[in-house]
């Protein structure tokens, strides 16, 4: 009983500090061109969230070239990064929780 006890702690030790920071991502990937709440070279992330649903950011960070137009931005196209799932995920909801600020 005490192995396996041990064993789930190791485990859900392992999986939680694999958790990846929505803003530690966001300074590493896009804290040059957006903030938070105010708008800078890109639009800011309240103004995303206030706008666009979880998946049509996914799409936008997935793929700015092809979702470009079908926003409507006339300013240059946002720099394509390679993010990983978890990474996408996370920024994705921390823009998210920037909805109403």
């Amino acid at each position: 009983m005490k192995k396996i006890t041990i064993l789930v702690l190791a485990l859900s030790a392992f999986l939680y500090s694999n958790d990846i920071d929505g803003k530690e991502v966001f300074k590493t990937y896009c804290w040059g061109c957006h903030h938070e709440t105010a708008e800078a070279f890109g639009p800011s992330f309240s103004e995303i969230a206030n706008n666009r649903s979880k998946d049509e950011i996914r799409a936008y960070i997935i793929d700015p070239k092809a979702m470009y137009e079908a926003f409507g931005y006339k300013r240059t196209v946002m720099t394509e990064f390679n993010l990983s799932d978890k990474e996408l995920d996370a920024v994705t909801n921390y823009i998210l929780l920037q909805k109403g600020k």
